[in-house]
């Protein structure tokens, strides 16, 4: 049995183009939709091309006016990618959640050598944010069958922390990923779930 959400719940989405943030951000939505809420969500921010920075915005309530969330009133922070994750955490609201997958995925600036990744990367989040899950979501994903469901896995091992019936969740992955591809991503949904209860 879900908690009826009353107030505006604000998320963010962060990682790299390529990564299926699009696709994520859009599940979340029609999830929400399907629950009853009112959605907003953002055009997609930042350079959506492969390697490049990217957010989408979403909120859902009883009465959402704006799709655009801001620093410091976030509630949930789901990163695709570390360096992600640590350029966005002040986003979140006191008390918000991150939720980021430890793969790595070097900006373009660090694979032209440019700049250099930022060394213990998981223990700088750690030391500034105290709400946490760091999850293997590459591993999650190829057990699923594909490493191409790491965004699946990612919306998995937020769902316990979302207002959202299970029925409803997979009912929407079952609408909106390729037919061939439900069975895959339904597993990689339940194993990114598992690793949040652990």
């Amino acid at each position: 049995m879900t908690t009826r959400q009353t107030s505006t719940y604000n998320l963010l989405i962060s990682g790299v183009g390529g990564q299926g943030v699009v696709l994520a951000s859009y599940v979340l939505s029609q999830v929400a939709m399907a629950e009853g809420y009112d959605v907003k969500q953002s055009e997609v921010h930042g350079m959506s091309q492969r390697g490049g920075s990217v957010t989408s915005h979403l909120r859902f309530g009883e009465k959402v006016y704006s799709p655009l969330v801001a620093p410091g009133t976030v509630d949930l922070l789901l990163s695709f990618e570390p360096l992600e994750a640590l350029r966005y955490v002040h986003w979140l609201k006191l008390g918000g959640l991150l939720v980021y997958s430890t793969a790595v995925v070097n900006p373009s600036t660090v694979a032209s050598g440019l700049a250099e990744y930022p060394a213990n990367i998981e223990e700088q989040i750690a030391s500034i944010w105290p709400r946490v899950s760091a999850v293997d979501a590459n591993s999650l994903a190829e057990q699923a069958g594909t490493i191409k469901a790491v965004n699946v896995v990612m919306l998995g091992a937020i769902s316990p922390s979302l207002p959202f019936a299970a029925d409803t969740w997979e009912s929407t992955i079952r609408r909106v990923v390729p037919p061939k591809t439900v069975d895959i991503n339904l597993k990689a949904f339940e194993l990114g779930r598992e690793s949040a209860t652990k």
